[in-house]
């Protein structure tokens, strides 16, 4: 009786899977066979997977229809609030969005250049161990072969499987492979679709959101109070037939992508059905793996990753000191969406931010946005080549290392001042040569000089008897250099000769035997 009332409910509120017959109430088949169940007590058994601590760089594509105006972050949405960047943009590139709303822009989405085999290999030579794929952002269009909305790539838009092709990719060219979930909001971002211009010769005249034939993708409202351009970031307002409705769509973006990581754009959503979705995850995974679950999924919450069920997630932030428990940042070179004429962040900014998270024991994952064609510009390939190269050199520094006992030194070091570690990269003081950051892997403790001294680099924690408890340092040597260097370790630091020609532009790292 009460999976028919909740099928009922659904049906009531999304009447087009009824018409069109995809709604399906099937568990998943790997919910009810594996190491979890769906409840708060056996998630909290979940582990950390090795690769995942050992990976410390993913790359992210976070792509989609949006990224067909190539006018940044969150179009679908700011696109219905007049006066806002994208607003006006709109409507001087495609008419006001009364007439010509993003429905429409989906259509001039046309992916022509796009090629994942070939991005996938790149980001795999600038030394990524997974990669992500956005599966479906706010804007309620899924990127894979969707059962339970027409608003998807394979049958709109491109007309391809992104999901599916990036995931042939990424095992192709052996990276773990990711999806990233924003669904959960679409219910409250696009109720700004329902609106209309509050002044000039349009005032008052409704944006296509309100045209019920399309309220698979926009939403419908019976509470005017919610169609409002006010976003509170939480559940509240938000129905049960949606809560389901994200629960049918991610269960089935898991059951086709199987992937090894789920990002979750914000806290986990939704009650209980968040803990259906984990488990599903985990289990889906141990029957690839043998019986060991080597699937993550991310949360923004810290409560969520508390004990065990997932990994936390500080966008766009860097904490101020080692985290017990293995944590990740993700980053954009741009925007998340893509905007022509932006200015990227430098790849001394990535370097010097993957560096920094990996000594407080983080992972980075990048977004590199892609514009319609689904090709990388000039500016991005260059960025992507200069980490490449940096990437090649100092990559024993990063991978499978852990924090030692502090993160590092110097100015860059003191405390952000920030309130949040998240959208805190941007007040953290720049690295320079006189920073240091430490990783360590088994007896051998790497330094990073963040910067390029011309003749000498000074690592003031590993003085003799320092009080960081270095021990007697036996060798010294600087990846990328095949010769030796001259050093002494004396109760100032251990001071580091530094030859003529360096071995990259960013960071350079130090290979130390018996500090530990």
């Amino acid at each position: 009786m009460k999976r028919r009332l909740a099928i009922k409910t659904l049906l009531g509120a999304y009447p087009f899977l009824r018409a069109a017959g995809t709604l399906t109430v099937s568990p998943p088949r790997a919910l009810q066979h594996g190491p979890f169940q769906p409840t708060a007590d056996s998630l909290a058994r979940y582990e950390v997977p090795r690769w995942f601590r050992d990976a410390k760089f993913g790359i992210w594509a976070h792509w989609g229809p949006q990224s067909a105006a190539e006018a940044g972050d969150w179009y679908a949405r700011n696109m219905y609030i007049q006066g806002s960047p994208q607003y006006n943009h709109h409507v001087a590139t495609y008419g006001h969005p009364s007439k010509f709303g993003f429905k429409d822009v989906i259509g001039t989405w046309k992916a022509d250049a796009f090629d994942p085999d070939y991005l996938v290999g790149l980001y795999k030579k600038a030394g990524a161990k997974y990669f992500c794929s956005m599966a479906v952002h706010h804007d309620n269009f899924d990127l894979w072969d969707s059962k339970h909305t027409r608003w998807n790539a394979v049958a709109m838009g491109p007309k391809k499987n992104v999901v599916g092709l990036f995931r042939q990719a990424a095992n192709k060219h052996g990276l773990r492979f990711g999806v990233s979930d924003h669904l959960w909001i679409s219910y409250k971002w696009f109720a700004v679709s329902h609106m209309s211009d509050k002044q000039g010769s349009l005032a008052g005249v409704s944006y296509d959101g309100v045209d019920s034939t399309n309220a698979d993708l926009y939403h419908s409202y019976s509470d005017p109070k919610l169609i409002t351009d006010k976003l509170d970031w939480d559940e509240s307002g938000i129905p049960d037939s949606w809560k389901d409705h994200w629960y049918q769509r991610i269960s089935d973006l898991v059951e086709q992508a199987d992937p090894d990581y789920l990002y979750n754009d914000g806290p986990l959503p939704f009650g209980e059905r968040h803990f259906k979705i984990a488990s599903q995850l985990y289990n889906q995974s141990a029957a690839r793996h043998g019986g060991e679950t080597e699937a993550v999924y991310m949360s923004k919450r810290a409560e969520d990753c508390a004990v065990g069920t997932c990994i936390l997630d500080h966008e766009r932030g860097v904490l101020d000191k080692i985290s017990p428990h293995p944590w990740q940042t993700d980053t954009c070179v741009g925007d998340w969406h893509y905007k022509r004429g932006i200015q990227y962040k430098s790849p001394k900014f990535i370097v010097d931010m993957l560096v920094d998270v990996v000594s407080r024991n983080g992972n980075l994952m990048l977004n590199f946005p892609l514009p319609n064609s689904g090709m990388l510009d000039k500016d991005e390939l260059a960025i992507l080549q200069e980490i490449t190269d940096w990437m090649h050199i100092n990559g024993e520094a990063i991978y499978a290392t852990r924090p030692w006992k502090i993160s590092g030194t110097g100015p860059g070091s003191a405390k952000s001042g920030a309130k949040e570690t998240n959208f805190n990269e941007n007040v953290r003081k720049p690295l320079t040569s006189n920073d240091v950051r430490f990783t360590s892997k088994g007896d051998i403790l790497f330094a990073l000089v963040m910067g390029v001294p011309e003749k000498q680099a000074l690592v003031a924690p590993l003085a003799a008897g320092g009080a960081s408890g270095a021990r007697k340092i036996t060798q010294v040597e600087l990846l990328g250099f095949p010769g030796k260097l001259t050093w002494r370790q004396d109760p100032t630091g251990l001071s580091i000769e530094l030859p003529p020609r360096k071995p990259c532009k960013h960071a350079l790292a130090f290979r130390i035997h018996g500090a530990i």
